[in-house]
């Protein structure tokens, strides 16, 4: 599905069943969720010998992400006493015994510090392999099993399959800064055509956020409105052909570009271009993907750039960021003239909560991040597409630049 057609979200689009969809499909999707994330995981077995990568702000074990994806399920499904009441659901309702004892303490991503996961005594790839089918095996009995199919009694069960889809988009990224090949089709960079006119939203109100019906996190809600002013926004994300022209004209040497977080930022990587972009030896430019280095296709879209870089761009242009909610209002009214889903885009907003937000079940999702990171939205070339929702808020610091992310503009 072209990115762009998911735009007015069809009840067909996998985001909109993920979201909606009748209990049979989703008992598929959790099915085709967990056979990419054991072909993923096969990709890193066959790449890194033990499964063993280096510790970074951006990796987790691999093993570890198997079984915490497992984890999770059990622990917010099958071990929920309380998972009928939806997202009015108890957080801190005891969970009942699970089949191995300290499997909360290995996979528990709340209590588990990032740093110690490299040293835990977790269970071999084979025997995480055989408890994780068996888990899913539980919750599709219990899916199978509800005596009706409500947005509550359905909601544990959408959380936990859009649960895995993150981590197996995160394991992408992992596997392009590690440079493991990932060969599927589905998982790789497309090419753009020339950009169309910019399109102009005159000035009025829009509801931002998503409706209570069906499945939404919790940051997306509630939907509250919001009073634009008339705004010029691109059709489409930047390629490596409207992005290169500032690296060539030496904007990674010019401190005007940039703010000062972000001058501060480029000088302690010594960044000279993208990461995953340089000089090719012939000369032009080449880019690695999934390990490999291949000339780069000035066509594709600009990728993996920080917050940082968007905004040297936008300064360079004499452009700016939209904010998420003028992405939003251009993603749901201008339909197919607005195309989306290539990379995760960066805003000028705040990750904040909406007023009235009011956390869920899931208490470590949103909350613990309203920190002053931005918003992006949108989704990218690694995103499943059950994840492609225009509504949708991702979140991460300014200063990543292995997430799939580049940026549209908006005139000053």
């Amino acid at each position: 599905m072209h990115a762009a057609s998911l735009a007015r979200e069809p009840a067909a689009a996998p985001s909109w069943l993920a979201r909606r969809g009748s209990r049979a499909w989703l008992a598929q999707a959790l099915r085709d969720s967990r056979a990419d994330t054991l072909a993923t995981f096969a990709a890193y077995e066959r790449a890194l010998p033990g499964l063993v990568v280096p510790q970074r702000e951006e990796l987790n074990p691999p093993l570890w992400e198997l079984g915490h994806v497992g984890w999770f399920q059990g622990y917010q499904v099958t071990r929920n006493p309380a998972r009928s009441r939806g997202h009015r659901a108890d957080s801190e309702a005891p969970r009942s015994a699970p089949h191995r004892p300290d499997v909360d303490a290995l996979y528990h991503s709340g209590l588990v510090a990032h740093a110690s996961r490299w040293s835990l005594p977790l269970p071999d790839a084979h025997t995480t392999r055989q408890e994780v089918a068996a888990q899913l095996d539980e919750t599709l009995a219990l899916l199978d099993a509800l005596p009706a199919a409500t947005d509550d009694a359905l909601y544990f069960f959408r959380l936990a399959l859009l649960h895995e889809d993150m981590h197996h988009e995160a394991a992408l990224y992992m596997a392009q800064g590690l440079g493991v090949a990932i060969d599927d089709a589905r998982w790789q960079p497309v090419a753009l055509p020339p950009p169309a006119p910019p399109l102009r939203l005159a000035a009025g109100d829009w509801r931002l956020g998503s409706a209570p019906e069906g499945f939404a996190f919790d940051n997306e809600l509630p939907a509250h409105p919001v009073t634009l002013s008339g705004f010029e926004i691109d059709t489409q994300v930047l390629r490596w052909a409207e992005y290169l022209p500032f690296v060539e004209a030496g904007g990674y040497r010019e401190r005007r570009w940039w703010t000062e977080a972000g001058w501060n930022w480029r000088c302690a990587l010594g960044a000279e271009a993208p990461r995953y972009v340089e000089r090719a030896p012939g000369g032009g430019w080449r880019r690695q993907r999934y390990g490999q280095w291949e000339p780069l296709v000035p066509e594709q879209a600009a990728s993996h750039l920080s917050l940082h870089e968007a905004l040297a761009w936008c300064r360079w242009a004499g452009r700016r960021l939209p904010t998420e909610a003028e992405w939003e209002r251009a993603a749901l009214e201008a339909g197919p003239d607005f195309s989306w889903g290539v990379v995760w885009e960066w805003t000028a907003s705040t990750f904040a909560p909406y007023p009235g937000f009011v956390a869920h079940p899931y208490r470590d999702y949103s909350a613990p991040w309203f920190d002053g990171r931005p918003v992006l939205r949108g989704a990218s070339f690694m995103t499943q597409p059950r994840m492609r929702h225009p509504r949708y808020r991702n979140f991460f610091g300014a200063h990543r630049n292995d997430v799939p992310a580049g940026l549209r503009s908006v005139a000053c």
